[in-house]
């Protein structure tokens, strides 16, 4: 039986793919290339020993998910597939609606047909909204201030109905924050098309000279030095979460909602110099104005995670920098 990744050779999901092979599943990944290289499939194979079935695939077309499902024996999905910047939902919304809510309604509906009732999804923490207090709860109000984050609430939503309406569905949101880093071989990472969206990246960025300074959006924030606080996971950590999902939801049933994250806030400026310090690399940065949107912090409680999954985030900050400058490195010295 195997484990069907839509999506699965983005960011997250190639490095979840990894930690599912370890673990000794059988992974099959579905993607149609839009954010992401077909060249993944081979790093994880160099990583790992094994080689993922890889099929390229827009999973919004039943007809190609109906075709992995009828030559593959699929235990579970987890749902990677969908735009994520919420930016570009800003201006480009109807892209976004029908991208995320098409991809997740045709494998759900598939799944249903074919009696596979286990469903993981990559949700976000921006499901909590503007108005909630830090850290954030899974119990809390949900809200959206952006397209993007309205896609995920809306899929949560749906994942509730269908447990609702079919009991033998489990369904389990994974609400990420901040995914940070690498896997520490350096072959696989995150690879942003354009401008990068998150700090990381940006940073990784201006480190190796593709762009000339950072820009601090905000410095006037209620936080101890005026610039926002995120929580912030290493990658790696974050695809484990999905291997102790993928072990809960064996033997449970109906909807549930697990932040992921480590329960504690680093600002912008924190992450600037902690990667100067552990890399050894000067980070020009301008402030900016604030943005639309962005609130002053953002972070987990993680304490559902750690009682319902047994899972808690391992890494800590140094690793999470000096994992995603070994990546940048590589990647930009292969290219």
């Amino acid at each position: 039986m195997a484990v069907l990744l839509t999506g699965g050779t983005g960011y997250i999901g190639s490095h979840t793919a990894v930690e599912l092979i370890n673990a000794g599943y059988g992974v099959v990944i579905a993607d149609d290339l839009s954010n992401s290289e077909e060249s993944v499939v081979d790093r994880i194979r160099m990583i790992t020993g094994t080689a993922p079935v890889f099929y390229r695939a827009d999973v919004k077309d039943r007809s190609k998910l109906e075709k992995i499902f009828a030559e593959n024996d699929i235990e579970a999905v987890i749902h990677f597939a969908g735009f994520k910047a919420v930016g570009e939902s800003v201006s480009e919304p109807l892209m976004y609606y029908r991208n995320n809510l098409d991809s997740a309604l045709s494998v759900l509906e598939t799944m249903k047909e074919r009696g596979c009732t286990r469903f993981i999804f990559s949700s976000s923490a921006t499901v909590y909204g503007m108005h909630n207090q830090v850290p954030f709860r899974e119990d809390m109000p949900r809200s959206s201030t952006n397209p993007y984050g309205s896609t995920k609430l809306m899929i949560e939503m749906i994942m509730e109905d269908l447990c609702t309406a079919d009991p033998s569905f489990c369904c389990v949101a994974l609400r990420y924050f901040n995914p940070v880093g690498a896997h520490p071989s350096g072959l696989i990472g995150e690879k942003p098309s354009g401008v990068p969206n998150n700090l990381t990246p940006y940073i990784q960025q201006v480190a190796s000279g593709i762009r000339e300074k950072l820009y601090v959006f905000g410095d006037d924030y209620d936080t101890p030095d005026g610039t926002g606080v995120r929580d912030y996971i290493h990658v790696t950590d974050l695809a484990a979460g999905h291997l102790a999902a993928m072990k809960y939801s064996s033997d449970s049933r109906g909807f549930t909602a697990v932040n992921l994250g480590t329960g504690r806030g680093y600002s912008v400026l924190e992450m600037v110099r902690a990667f100067e310090k552990v890399n050894g690399v000067k980070i020009p940065y301008e402030i900016s104005p604030r943005r639309p949107g962005d609130i002053a912090s953002c972070y987990a409680d993680v304490t559902k995670a750690r009682e319902l999954f047994g899972w808690e985030a391992g890494k800590g900050l140094e690793d999470m920098l000096r994992d995603a400058w070994n990546w940048e490195r590589n990647r930009t010295a292969s290219e």
